[in-house]
């Protein structure tokens, strides 16, 4: 049993080697700091692929993740034999304009060296997929608030291997801390789509941040891979957020990019010849070839299914079996223009779902939001076809 204590933040000095944790927060809530784990580039499917399997291994807390919050006077502390602390989140505030550009920078930086772009995506999906349009109180609605820092909603099925994604991040948040968890996630996340090639996002930034674990969704909000009705069951959780078929479409596209690992999601192959080199870990199985280029291409591979080292999920495929959204299926196997236009006005509405924003009309760091983005040359990164 863990043993609970309240006291002064003490010096580094101070601190124990067989209790490394980090002292941080005011004492009216807490959250468990998060494991260290290793670090991998890959992705599986943005929204859920969840898993009942999928558990969050349980190791000692790093010194960098020990600065999960910063800047506290006090803390409520548990002891356990474990290893943990126990620390509260910082009080919520809006995001500075000129750290979100810096930061933004640092995110491009952190992008072209280790080809995270999409568990980054996948990260700032899950923290605002968890939405529910008929709850309208802040923030039990859920949303992009920042709730997935928490180790509680970090060890959900269906964000497994999210830890990763926050380990990335961290460095750039503890150097920016003027940018709220919520804003950065759905910066990282648009900014990953544009430095692989996608559409411009009209981003608006200033989200507040719930204040702790408490605060998160419970699980069972994201959409899962393989459903006994694919179509009814994406329709479900997505009218839930208040997404229609055209955005649900749209938003698939996304699949374009990343990878799906089996002992993360059940899902996929454990490597293929478009995996097998990378780069970041190697492994997986795609859902398209180039699966680090934006591009309309997971509509065409879907449509024509003739590559069997290519993903198609049961999700994937109602796409092209349910009358209704294969009308925008085909029409973006066809035209990447419209692909792009919906995408980027979806990916937008997504990133806003739940959130409380202040200022109340958010913030804009782009002077041509529509500006088109620098085109990533994802052909040096991954393999053609054969």
């Amino acid at each position: 049993m863990a043993e609970r204590v309240s006291l002064p933040l003490p010096s580094q000095s101070q601190l124990s080697p067989t209790t490394t944790m980090a002292l941080l927060g005011a004492a009216s809530s807490s959250a468990r700091i998060i494991p260290s784990v290793s670090l991998s580039s890959s992705s599986r499917s943005f929204f859920s692929l969840s898993s009942s399997s999928s558990k969050l291994q349980c190791l000692r807390s790093s010194p960098r993740i020990s600065h999960l919050f910063l800047n506290q006077r006090r803390a409520e502390v548990r002891v356990s034999s474990g290893g943990y602390g126990t620390v509260s989140a910082p009080k919520s505030v809006a995001s500075d304009p000129d750290q979100l550009k810096s930061a933004r920078e640092d995110i491009k930086e952190l992008l072209n060296s280790k080809f995270c772009h999409p568990i980054l995506i996948r990260l700032g999906w899950h923290d605002a997929g968890t939405y529910n349009k008929n709850i309208e109180e802040w923030p039990q609605r859920g949303g992009a608030n920042g709730s997935l820092r928490f180790e509680i909603e970090l060890k959900h099925g269906a964000n497994a291997g999210l830890v990763n994604a926050l380990k990335l991040l961290q460095p750039i948040k503890d150097k920016y801390s003027g940018v709220t968890y919520a804003d950065l996630f759905q910066l990282a996340g648009a900014t990953a789509v544009e430095e692989a090639g996608g559409p411009k996002i009209p981003m608006k930034y200033g989200r507040v941040d719930v204040s702790g674990p408490e605060q998160c969704p419970e699980e069972g909000r994201l959409p899962d891979a393989g459903p006994p009705s694919p179509a009814d069951h994406l329709r479900q959780v997505f009218y839930r957020m208040g997404l229609n078929d055209k955005e649900i479409v749209a938003l698939s596209g996304a699949h374009t990019l990343g990878r799906s690992r089996p002992d993360r999601s059940g899902w996929g192959k454990p490597e293929t010849k478009y995996t097998k080199d990378g780069p970041g870990a190697p492994g997986g199985q795609s859902w398209t070839v180039q699966w680090l280029k934006f591009d309309n291409s997971y509509f065409k591979d879907i449509k024509e299914k003739k590559d069997e080292d290519l993903l198609v999920l049961p999700t994937d495929a109602a796409l092209f079996e349910d009358p209704s959204f294969k009308v925008y299926a085909e029409k973006y196997a066809e035209d990447q223009e419209a692909f792009f236009k919906d995408y980027a006005e979806a990916h937008a509405k997504l990133s806003n779902l739940g959130a409380k924003f202040d200022p109340p009309e958010g913030i804009v760091i782009d002077d041509s939001p529509n500006a088109g983005a620098e085109k990533f040359v994802a052909a040096k990164y991954s393999t053609g076809k054969e």
